[in-house]
């Protein structure tokens, strides 16, 4: 078995493990096919008024296109390994800096701690930090809950 193909286990996810899940290149037309259907604002589907967005400077994606590359990633490099049995949602969602296309993110999921729920002892809850950056910045950032199933 490979590295990708290893399973994870619950006990895989202590605080403090990095997942580097991979880079990921923006693809302008699939960009601008997500924002046309979910995030239809000026400056993530019409480049001319992208353009003289003060803030953003150009044509961008929208930052749920953003996380969702993220949670791609995330499927492919973790929880297609994994006993996953979800997630209850999370805060602090940020998109700190617009990304643009042909940008290259890189993935990466930091484990900041788990433990198995007092009442369910069957399942695992882990505390993810997801990031994604484009060298040195960082373009998304997200906190989470994973769930994951004990003694698989």
């Amino acid at each position: 078995m490979t590295r990708s193909e290893t399973r994870l286990a619950f006990g895989d996810f202590v605080e403090g493990r990095v997942f580097e899940l991979g880079d990921v290149t923006i693809d302008r037309e699939e960009m601008l096919a997500f924002a046309r259907r979910f995030d239809p604002q000026p400056f993530h589907v019409d480049p001319v008024a992208a353009k003289d967005n003060p803030v953003l400077g150009g044509l961008c994606a929208s930052g749920w296109f953003t996380a969702s590359l993220w949670m791609r990633a995330w499927v492919d490099g973790v929880l297609s390994r994994t006993d996953s049995l979800g997630s209850p949602g999370g805060g602090e969602c940020t998109w700190p800096a617009p990304v643009f296309p042909g940008d290259v993110l890189a993935a990466r999921a930091e484990i900041l701690g788990s433990r198995v729920s007092r009442s369910k002892p069957w399942l695992g809850l882990v505390d993810v930090l997801a990031t994604m950056h484009r060298g040195e910045d960082c373009v998304f950032r997200f906190r989470f809950t994973a769930l994951i199933r004990v003694g698989s």
